[in-house]
């Protein structure tokens, strides 16, 4: 079973940072892939960024270069770093993991955080304008 819990949502103004982290078990930063989507009432979840064990990462077009996912092994915690933060940016954000010794690159990259088995509660992230 894996277990994750996600951390450090809040409001923010336009334009402001965040940085969200998701707890997980030693062996599943080790050898999991792992990733966060969002969601909002009435729209279809979003993929927004993932990791490979690799260390290889993906990013959805919407916050490339404004996200960044990283994986601090030492801690067991997966981060994802919020800058520029827009009002469309605000969400339910899901972190999110599954067994994928293959690696990402050939499932569609990002988009294959929406199809991972496991997924934490959530973090709500508000942006006002």
């Amino acid at each position: 079973q894996v277990h994750l819990m996600e951390s450090g949502g809040g409001s923010v103004q336009a334009g402001g940072s965040l940085t969200l982290s998701c707890a997980a078990e030693q062996y599943t930063i080790n050898n999991y892939a792992m990733g966060w989507f969002r969601a909002v009432p009435g729209r279809a979840f979003e993929a927004v960024a993932a990791i490979d064990t690799d260390g290889t990462t993906y990013y959805s077009d919407s916050v490339k270069g404004r996200f960044t996912i990283s994986a601090s092994r030492p801690r067991n915690t997966l981060h994802l770093q919020l800058h520029g933060l827009k009002p469309e940016d605000s969400a339910v954000y899901y972190c999110a993991a599954d067994y994928r010794p293959s690696g990402l690159s050939d499932v569609g990259g990002v988009e294959a955080v929406l199809s991972f088995a496991y997924k934490g509660q959530g973090t709500q992230v508000t942006v006002s304008s």
